[in-house]
């Protein structure tokens, strides 16, 4: 049962229940779908990189720290599909463009982000967006060039967000999630282990995804990675069982959603990997580059897939294909 109406209370006692409890029934409501070996994988391209605003405690990309990440204008358009199809031959069915801005502005770099948009989408390839903040006609016209999903972080929860980021607001964060579910596209929206926040934090950050109607099509569960210069450089690092206990979670209370076992992987066994994916991960970032941040290779990957008996998933998958097309090839061809 689809539930969305979820309570600090109902979710409190799944997440605290014994680990190998939590992972069973994690993994029995995963097993309920008949693809529940199929795993998504998608790659991420940092299409504009560094020399960001924003303040995100974590980010090595805001331009006031002082990291190792040097500063990229926005790629070439012809970059952006050499790279996608390099994913597509390698195994991604789906391609996700980050721009290191604090929001979409509507200008010549807009304009060729929708021009990658569509060229990616001709590829049969899921693509996704992350650009920051964007209103309701930004998403509008991702959506008309063939935007199949926008990613937004919530991060944590509403409570401990000013303690990670001061130059936004949580409720920025809800708007344009709002604003890409209006627009028709699906939403990806997930948060970070590690961050210095509480138990009850992570629960107040399932609660709001989890309370969303429909739920997220996607949710990454990602373990912060330390990076030298960020004001979060010497967390600890974020033990396994939490990463499980999130994501097993997050199974039970959006049993259809995609949870993606995200950032941190580099740092994580082949059996700490099947720990998460039996717990209910169905999605992986694969490549050697999370944006700016390490992570393991396609071949590596593949080598798990094979061990654990798992299996790439198809794009669209469960989708009807025609309504992300691009709005322009559809007119064209009517």
């Amino acid at each position: 049962m689809i539930k969305h109406d979820w309570t600090l209370a109902e979710i409190e006692a799944i997440y605290n229940k014994p680990l190998l409890d939590l992972m069973f029934e994690a993994a029995s409501i995963h097993r309920q779908n008949k693809d529940y070996a199929e795993v998504q994988i998608s790659s991420l391209i940092s299409i504009k990189t560094g020399g960001c605003p924003e303040d995100c405690a974590y980010c090595p990309q805001a331009a006031r720290y002082s990291t190792d990440v040097d500063v990229h204008k926005l790629m070439p358009l012809e970059t952006v599909v050499n790279m996608a199809k390099e994913a597509k031959d390698a195994g991604s069915s789906r391609v996700c463009m980050g721009a290191a801005w604090r929001e979409v502005r509507d200008n010549r770099d807009f304009d060729r982000v929708l021009e990658m948009v569509k060229a990616v989408n001709d590829m049969d390839m899921e693509v996704c967006c992350t650009l920051g903040m964007l209103n309701a006609n930004q998403a509008q016209k991702l959506a008309d060039a063939g935007l199949y999903a926008y990613n937004h972080n919530v991060d944590t929860s509403e409570e401990y967000y000013s303690e990670v980021i001061t130059t936004r607001t949580y409720k920025d964060r809800l708007n344009t999630i709002n604003n890409a579910r209006e627009a028709g596209l699906t939403v990806c929206s997930g948060g970070i282990v590690g961050l210095g926040e509480t138990d009850k934090d992570r629960v107040g950050m399932l609660k709001v995804l989890s309370n969303l109607h429909p739920h997220p099509d996607s949710v990454p569960i990602n373990a912060l990675v330390r990076i030298e210069g960020t004001p979060l450089e010497d967390q600890p690092k974020v033990p396994i069982q939490d990463m499980v206990r999130m994501i097993a979670t997050a199974r039970i209370l959006m049993p259809k959603t995609v949870v993606r076992l995200s950032a941190g992987r580099t740092e994580m066994s082949l059996s700490e990997q099947a720990m998460c994916f039996m717990a209910g991960a169905n999605s992986i970032f694969a490549g050697d580059k999370l944006l700016t941040t390490p992570n393991p290779d396609f071949k590596d990957d593949m080598e798990m897939f094979d061990i654990l008996g798992l299996a790439p998933r198809e794009a669209y998958k469960n989708v009807d294909r025609e309504q992300f097309r691009p709005k322009e090839t559809v007119e064209k061809e009517a």
